[in-house]
């Protein structure tokens, strides 16, 4: 039996480097399945980062945190997306926070994989 699709979160954490012409790069996604799962991943990172954060990023940091947050945590209640975003330095770091819908995968529980499934043989690692 099909399970029906899932609300949830997407989330996502960008680092741009404001000084180079590349543009942000993907750091870290988490799927969450409820509005305070999914500021609290973004709250935990930030209270990770402050104390490595200058002066002013850090107040930024602790602005959202106290009250920011519950900005944050409303919107995502009415499923709007939301972003938080920290510069230190020459640094941006970006998270976002979209409402989705989770679809499920079928699982493989018995059925067999194709035959080439078994060509690959993993290689040492580094």
């Amino acid at each position: 039996m099909l399970k029906p699709p899932q609300r949830g979160y997407w989330c996502e954490c960008w680092t741009e480097d404001l000084t180079e012409q590349r543009g942000p790069a993907l750091m870290a996604s988490f799927d969450a399945y409820s509005a305070p799962q999914a500021d609290r991943w973004v709250a935990v990172a930030l209270r990770t980062i402050s104390p490595a954060l200058d002066a002013d990023a850090s107040d930024e940091v602790w602005e959202w945190l106290y009250e920011g947050r519950i900005a944050t945590r409303r919107a995502l209640l009415r499923a709007e997306p939301c972003t938080v975003s920290v510069t230190h330095a020459k640094t941006r770091i970006t998270w976002t926070i979209r409402p989705v819908l989770f679809l499920p995968l079928a699982h493989r529980q018995a059925a067999g994989l194709p035959p080439c499934a078994y060509d690959f043989k993993p290689g040492p690692t580094d």
